[in-house]
């Protein structure tokens, strides 16, 4: 039940101030010109769109430009990419593939999870300085459009690099730790780790130096947004952490 382990974030590892400040000044231009509106009708094309109006009878046709969401309707993904574009790739290349191993891979993410993410890391309620920097940046809409563009990508496989703990991690994925009371974590992310859409993670594929630091950092307390994930950690030692988080690396 690894629940909300993976997630749009940057590395883990605690950032300056300074450079949090920074990215989160960045972040808000290019955000607001990824999401600026396109300009409207001048006084001139406004007085002619009238002007056929009342000729013709029919109403003139409104511009599909400056529409906006408001936190409904199908996701912008030409807003979505400026954004991902020009404020996340960064940290997790323009669609989200195979970047540093400590930032995670979010290409194929599910987007009800990344909204969540980002949604958590403006409220404070996931610690992280520069991806809170950048998320408070961020409206809902272009959460849901950012998220939207990166779920449309098709996730590389990844591939496990240990060969003495892939049983270990395979026994842990597929049937838990019993005598612990640890769940098997294919049970929420499902046996080829594509998770649950809107509940669970995808996490095939994921960095292990990623995932392994997501696990430490729940057992430590550091991380609370899931408190599931809180208690399965809380009952695994280094051993079984880097194991799960190295098959992880090999699911697809």
């Amino acid at each position: 039940m690894l629940a909300a382990l993976v997630l749009g974030a940057a590395a883990q590892a605690q950032q300056p101030a300074a450079s949090a400040t920074a990215a989160s000044a960045a972040a808000a231009s290019a955000v607001a010109a990824a999401s600026a509106p396109a300009a409207g009708p001048t006084p001139s094309q406004a007085a002619d769109a009238t002007a056929a109006e009342t000729s013709s009878g029919t109403p003139a046709a409104a511009s599909t430009a400056n529409t906006t969401q408001a936190g409904g309707g199908k996701p912008d993904l030409a807003r979505g990419e400026a954004i991902a574009t020009g404020v996340c790739m960064a940290c997790h290349t323009v669609d989200g593939s195979r970047g540093s191993p400590a930032n995670p891979i979010i290409q194929g993410q599910h987007p009800e999870y990344l909204v969540k993410q980002l949604t958590e890391f403006k409220a404070g309620q996931r610690n992280n300085p520069i991806m809170k920097g950048i998320a408070s940046t961020l409206s809902a809409d272009d959460m849901r459009n950012v998220a939207a563009f990166y779920a449309t990508k098709q996730a590389k496989p990844g591939f496990a690099r240990n060969k003495d703990t892939v049983a270990l991690g395979e026994k842990i994925w597929r049937g838990g730790i019993a005598d612990r009371e640890v769940p098997a974590c294919s049970g929420c992310h499902s046996p080829d780790g594509a998770g649950i859409p809107v509940q669970y993670p995808r996490l095939a594929g994921q960095h292990a130096d990623y995932a392994e630091a997501q696990l430490a950092a729940f057992r430590a307390g550091t991380r609370a947004n899931s408190p599931p994930m809180v208690g399965i950690a809380s009952k695994m030692n280094d051993r079984e952490i880097k194991a799960v988080a190295d098959y992880i690396a090999g699911l697809r």
